[in-house]
């Protein structure tokens, strides 16, 4: 095969004119590394590191050298690794370097893998100083995620090699032509070129002298900002524009993702050479991306020309063509299955217009969801010395599982009732694995699929999956009568490795069928009576609106059934109906009014309801079940207590919509016979309704019954909906009413009774007397209320509760309570006055109100102490005690000392009363003796501070007593 790497001279006359032969080792232009699991059962992988060697005089040598090389797996552990291919390209002055290793990973992870490369090529301008760029050790890594739930995962490879040329003041642009057989999204980014610190290390880190291209760049060939990027979905990486002649490297790293989740980064760091020159780049035409169905053939003209008017090649680049970097096939079934595509008229130079199409036999074994990218590069064949130029041109191809043909919908029945016979032509594109989706919508509208639209359109809901060899499918699941149910089809496609990124198929022809109605309809469900054992239920329903009285064998024949709840599924038989379907019969209304085995009991219980249809089979003479009803549910209303109100909620479980209607709500004040008043007409929308009386009446055509609930008074309700069929064959009968079962509930009252004003006939010290409660040890507190008013209180009183707490700051506690109408209380039998008081009323259903006003009252302490004493045991002013009329004493600590200040008795008590004796019980002899009183009080104050009282006593005993 002719070499399309005609730069090949411009890279040799390039490094002849910048580059002197040396002896130094200086020779790796560009590398990568990828791997490939080549075991399902072992974490086994096949790893390649693919270097790009400078063949020129000045790298020849090492690249010689460069048998072998220490890789490291990223699992603590490293092999050195031989050369295995050696590929000579550019007319020899590069060449393509295989190194391979197969590797067994402990367990799943993320694992690192790099080399290291000594040296890279001499004169790099971006890695500075340019002159000493040889020295830099080469690295590159790629890190994969090994996990069982990635099989047999591939990184991408890159199939254009890093080597290209562009022209100063020029746009360049270069694409790796990356693939993915594992048919993963891929995304690209920029990174820095790396180096290690050692021959054999395992960890790379990034150049510190790296600089970015537009460094070397003074405009955009439009004269703006230079920049330098690389476009995150197609890989194409362009410099605008290159502003000096040289060499450069730079990298990029190409992630690996899966289902949203990054799985592997691969690294490439390339090398390219700018040249100052009049040739001008070619030019490649845009090319539309495709979408075709698997097995179609793709021939896709791609056209180039050139601004200089010379000659060009085209060629193709791509995991489509099955051919590697070097142009060489790859092994059989490598990145697809075949077959492969042709690029007609490629890799040859061409008079300009250039024309090479693109030619590809697309089969069913290529589906998958991610799309192909075809990478086209165009290359100008200038005269020598000319350099050679490049554009590049990526479309994308989009292959998609032909859609299942002929899918047809018929009405049949089984043995558990009604059900859809779908039949479709035998299917055959896939690999094994590929499965036929169902899918189900109710509506026949089939609004047109856009092309190349994979999957079901919106709005349609999976029922079934059946192999893909299957033809035929029987849908029995929730058919309803009268409902128009469209279906569609899509195969589902595994990938190369099991998962799913294979994707799905074009949708099938929609296939509609509306079920006759071969049986009767229900319409009504009502509640008659409410009652626990005799209700009723009157049940009414259409005769088979599909069905003429002559199409099958008459008699026919309706069978009642009956289940207890909103939901229930136990049916019972209640009623057998023969019938001849004539319009005239009284054969389509039952009233249900329970039996002795089976009660009706309609206060506890909604009940449910269908009806099985048969007719008379001609053959056998014997009555046959056609068809059943959608079942219905009377509608079951609750009832809910609030305060002075009541909420309703009602629902019932019917084939009809109640949804989007006026139901009508009644009330009885006078018990569950009436009479019932309409009071609201209450527009619902879905279920559960409900709707909260507080006693107005908002329909007055009956009479007017607005007055507040109360909660001495029991209400009863009924409610009464209406509904209708929402498909167009139904629609027609109209609005369907039916009622309630009756409930009654008494409302809660909480409303509270006002807080009374409190008094509290308290002391006026100043008014006492020094006789004032003289020899007094037992007080009262009189405590008086005023009963509060107003109208979002409640008046019916039935007691006052008293509360009381000894100190100010604590928690008053209840004392006891009085029956209104009193409104006064004597606290009595109390050592003291001082206390405080609040006083709350209850009502006659116990809601107690807020505190009253708190009062509290105060005690007037006093205590008075005698100067003299006659401790002579003649009865007569023989102790020391306080004068008359001490009040509101609590505890009186007293210490006596003699005129030099030694204490000589000390005592503390409830009162006051000293003999004249020292705390040993001497007696003191007659002199004047000094003493301390500290008097504390009972106070409002818990900690209130004592009085001190300092003075002095005269004890005489010379057998006199004081008169």
């Amino acid at each position: 095969m002719r070499s399309i790497y005609l730069l090949s001279v411009t890279l040799l006359f390039f490094c002849i004119l910048i580059r002197p032969v040396t002896s130094q080792a200086s020779h790796v232009r560009a590398g990568e590394i990828t791997t490939k699991r080549i075991s399902r059962t072992a974490l086994t992988y096949e790893i390649t590191f693919t270097a790009y060697f400078d063949e020129t005089p000045g790298g020849k040598l090492a690249a010689d050298a460069a048998n072998s090389y220490t890789l490291c797996f990223g699992d603590g552990t490293t092999a050195v690794v031989e050369r295995s291919q050696r590929t000579f390209i550019n007319r020899n002055t590069s060449s393509i370097n295989i190194y391979k290793a197969v590797h067994t990973y402990p367990g799943p992870g993320t694992y690192t893998i790099g080399i290291t490369v000594v040296n890279r090529n001499n004169n790099t301008l971006n890695l500075p100083p340019a002159g000493q760029s040889a020295q830099l050790p080469f690295f590159v890594s790629t890190t994969i995620s090994i996990n069982a739930a990635l099989l047999a995962n591939s990184t991408p490879v890159m199939l254009n090699p890093p080597l290209d040329s562009g022209r100063v003041g020029q746009k360049f642009c270069h694409n790796p032509a990356a693939f993915d057989a594992d048919g993963d999204s891929l995304a690209y980014r920029l990174s820095i070129p790396k180096t290690s610190p050692t021959e054999n290390s395992c960890t790379g880190r990034n150049i510190p002298s790296y600089q970015n291209p537009t460094q070397f760049s003074t405009a955009t060939e439009n004269g703006g900002t230079p920049t330098f990027s690389i476009n995150p979905i197609t890989g194409e990486l362009c410099w605008d524009s290159p502003g000096q002649a040289g060499q450069f490297n730079f990298a990029f790293i190409i992630e690996e993702w899966r289902n949203g989740v990054l799985i592997g980064e691969i690294t490439r760091d390339m090398q390219i050479f700018i040249v100052d020159s009049p040739n001008k780049r070619p030019i490649i035409q845009p090319i539309p991306d495709l979408c075709v169905e698997a097995g179609a053939l793709i021939t896709q003209p791609v056209t180039a020309t050139d601004p200089d008017g010379q000659r060009v090649i085209i060629a193709g680049f791509g995991g489509v063509f099955n051919i590697g970097a070097d142009r060489l096939p790859l092994p059989a079934s490598e990145l697809i299955p075949p077959a492969y595509a042709r690029l007609i008229n490629g890799d040859i130079a061409q008079n300009q217009p250039a024309t090479a199409t693109f030619s590809w036999q697309t089969s069913c074994n290529q589906i998958r969801q991610a799309p192909y990218d075809v990478t086209f590069k165009v290359t100008d064949v200038p005269q020598r010395p000319t350099p050679a130029l490049v554009s590049f041109q990526t479309f994308r191809i989009q292959i998609v599982g032909p859609s299942i043909k002929n899918l047809t919908a018929r009405p049949t029945a089984t043995a558990n009732g009604r059900a859809i016979q779908l039949s479709w032509s035998p299917y055959s594109c896939g690999n094994p694995g590929t499965y036929i989706a169902i899918y189900r919508k109710e509506g026949c509208d089939d609004r047109p699929v856009p092309p190349c639209t994979t999957g079901v359109p919106p709005g349609y809901t999976k029922i079934a999956q059946v192999p893909v060899t299957a033809t035929t499918y029987t849908d029995t699941s929730s058919l309803r009568r009268g409902i128009s149910y469209a279906y569609r089809l899509v195969a589902v496609y595994p990938d190369v490795n099991g998962g799913s990124n294979g994707g799905v198929s074009l949708a099938s022809n929609q296939a509609c069928l509306n079920l006759p109605l071969l049986a009767p309809v229900i319409t009504q469900v009502t509640v008659d009576s409410t009652r626990d054992i005799n209700g009723q239920i009157t049940l009414k329903w259409t005769r088979p609106i599909g069905l003429n009285p002559g199409d099958l064998g008459a008699p026919y024949q309706y069978r009642l059934q009956r289940a207890t709840g909103l939901t229930g599924t136990t049916f019972t038989p209640i009623a057998t109906i023969n019938t001849t379907l004539s319009p005239t019969a009284n054969d389509t209304t039952f009233l249900d009014r329970g039996t002795t085995a089976s009660p009706l009991n309609t206060t506890a219980n909604p009940y449910r309801y269908r009806i099985e249809f048969f007719y008379t089979d001609a053959t056998t003479q014997q009555l046959t079940r056609l068809d059943v009803t959608e079942a219905a549910s009377s509608v079951r209303l609750t009832a809910t207590p609030a305060n002075r109100q009541i909420t309703l909620a009602w629902q019932a479980s019917v084939p009809w919509s109640n949804d989007a209607r006026v139901h009508d709500v009644y009330r009885s004040r006078t018990g569950p016979n009436g009479p019932f008043n309409k009071i609201r007409e209450v527009t619902v929308q879905a279920q559960p309704y409900s709707f909260t009386d507080d006693g107005s009446d908002a329909f007055t055509a009956d009479g007017n019954t607005s007055r507040a609930l109360s909660a001495d008074s029991s209400y009863c309700y009924r409610v009464m909906t209406r509904g209708q069929y929402t498909d167009s064959q139904l629609s027609r009968l109209g609005l369907l009413l039916n009622y309630s079962q009756v409930i009654c509930a008494t409302p809660t009252d909480t409303t509270r009774p006002c807080p009374p004003t409190l008094s509290l006939d308290s002391l006026n010290c100043a008014s006492l007397t020094s006789e004032s409660f003289c020899n007094q040890t037992s007080f009262t507190n009189q405590l008086r209320w005023t009963p509060g008013s107003g109208p979002t209180c409640d008046a019916n009183i039935a007691t006052y509760k008293i509360y009381y707490a000894r100190y100010r700051p604590d928690s008053l506690q209840a004392l006891t309570s009085v029956a209104a109408p009193t409104t006064s209380f004597a606290h009595s039998s109390l050592t003291t006055v001082a206390g405080c008081y609040y006083v709350t009323a209850v009502s006659a259903r116990g809601l107690e109100s807020r505190p009253s006003n708190v009062v509290c009252n105060e005690a007037c302490p006093s205590l008075a102490l005698p100067n003299v004493f006659t401790p002579n045991g003649d009865g007569k002013n023989d102790v020391f005690v306080p004068l008359a009329c001490p009040r509101f004493v609590e505890r009186i600590e007293f210490v006596v000392y003699n005129r030099w200040g030694a204490k000589l008795y000390e005592g503390s008590g409830p009162t006051l009363s000293w003999d004249g004796r020292s705390s040993d019980g001497a007696e003191l002899p007659t002199g004047l003796y000094y003493y301390q009183a500290t008097v504390h009080y009972a106070l409002l104050n818990r900690n209130a501070p004592p009085q001190i009282l300092k003075s002095w006593v005269q004890i005489i005993r010379e057998g006199s007593s004081l008169k």
